[in-house]
């Protein structure tokens, strides 16, 4: 209760559809499917790793938990966005935009973290490959992508802590497409230099260190490639490290775009063209990244279609 003391708005609207020419039916459509192909796609991943003995490994245990954020960061927006296309009102509730910044930083802040954590393996494997069992044994996996999760989520209690005593003194239209931190800092008409502090601070553990650790990784990783004799043994290691660095770039840009772009000189058609990669395309292709290029998964796979087709 005490959070209705700081606002006057009991709702926001989102205007971040309001300048498409397209009509709510096509983009209800549009989004729907979207949202079923990452579902699909990421359950596919993590049934495949579930059933597949060939797939349990760290490298494969830490795909699944990656597909597991990807279906639920895209479960915090796109359902909200599919209800407001329904019922033709682009509007959330105070306590709802609230919830939903909080998961949304939640997931999106795990995700460097573990995108870090699968660096951190292709480095063990290829760098360290005699040690490799040992720095990567199921109880140091399991703490790290414990770590992942715990860190996106202390990451998202205190930006949504300090979101809850924003005030907004009657300013309800939120130029965006979902609740986040960023487009709310806009409308309040509190004092956000903390906020903003905070925003730029967290950043820098949550957001830079993980990518300069992924490319520090990476400098170590080709170096060890690169001195690898055989044409074959080198291939294979470039194949496995191709899915990851393809990953990373489009969530760590994305992300980039959407939590550190400058206001000024930002239309609300490219926010909304950037909020909609954040949280849609790029869940959307990760599983296809990783099954098209990479033969184990492809294996699972086959080997999972043979045997529903032979029942």
């Amino acid at each position: 209760m005490a959070v209705e003391n700081h606002t006057q708005v009991k709702e926001f609207i989102f205007l971040g559809f309001s300048g498409l020419p397209a009509n709510p039916t096509f983009l209800f459509v549009l989004f729907l499917a979207a949202y079923l192909a990452i579902v699909a796609g990421n359950l596919m991943i993590l049934i495949l790793v579930l059933v597949d003995s060939c797939l349990h490994s760290p490298m494969y245990f830490f795909l699944s938990h990656l597909s597991c954020l990807d279906i639920c960061l895209s479960t915090v927006v796109i359902p909200k966005i599919l209800d407001n296309f329904l019922r033709q009102q682009n509007t959330i509730s105070y306590r709802q935009c609230l919830a939903q910044t909080f998961f949304l930083i939640g997931f999106a802040g795990c995700e460097p973290t573990l995108l870090a954590v699968m660096a951190y393996d292709r480095y063990a494997a290829i760098c360290r490959p005699l040690h490799y069992p040992l720095l990567m044994s199921k109880r140091v996996c399991i703490q790290l992508a414990s770590a992942s999760w715990v860190w996106g989520f202390l990451d998202s209690a205190i930006h949504a802590a300090l979101a809850a005593n924003l005030s907004f003194c009657g300013v309800n239209q939120i130029p965006h497409i979902f609740c986040d931190v960023p487009p709310l800092l806009k409308i309040a008409c509190s004092d956000t230099h903390i906020n903003k502090l905070v925003n730029h601070i967290t950043s820098l553990f949550v957001g830079l260190g993980p990518f300069l650790f992924i490319i520090f990784s990476y400098i170590y990783i080709l170096a060890s490639i690169l001195r690898i004799r055989s044409e074959g043994g080198r291939s294979k290691a470039f194949s496995t490290c191709a899915s990851h660095i393809i990953v990373v770039t489009l969530c760590v840009g994305n992300g980039f775009l959407n939590y550190n772009r400058p206001s000024t000189g930002s239309s609300l058609e490219m926010d909304t063209l950037v909020s909609t990669m954040f949280c849609i395309v790029t869940p959307m292709l990760n599983p296809l990244i990783y099954s098209l290029r990479n033969k184990e998964v492809k294996g699972a796979l086959r080997k999972v279609l043979d045997c529903k087709w032979r029942d």
